[in-house]
């Protein structure tokens, strides 16, 4: 079963960037599906972003237009780039791969959007 460790995480002032890494520990190239997910203290998880082995992506439309996934099969990674980062984008952000009906999660990452 594929490991995931995330990376990236962090403070920021409003208006900011940062871009999280989600390195697996074995070739992504065929998984099916990986994906971001955060959790903001006293709500629920959400998905933000989530991109297939044919590198078809989907966005959030709270995020649209400001977060990007990506991925490096060569890398064996998946990136998510956030610009114009806002107060509500503070959570964990949180890495899934899955193939069906195995999913694995990261351990997550802290990102604090703050002045």
């Amino acid at each position: 079963q594929v490991q995931l460790v995330e990376s990236g995480g962090g403070l920021v002032q409003p208006g900011g960037s940062l871009r999280l890494s989600c390195a697996a520990s074995r070739s992504i190239f065929n998984i099916y599906l990986m994906a971001w997910y955060r959790q903001a203290p006293g709500k629920q998880r959400e998905l933000v972003a989530r991109i297939s082995s044919s590198a078809i992506t989907y966005v959030a439309d709270s995020v649209k237009g400001r977060f990007t996934i990506s991925r490096d099969n060569t890398k064996n990674t998946v990136y998510l780039q956030m610009n114009s980062l806002k107060p509500e984008d503070t959570a964990v952000y949180s890495c899934l791969a899955t193939n069906g009906p195995v999913v694995t999660w990261g351990q997550g990452t802290q990102v604090t959007v703050s002045s």
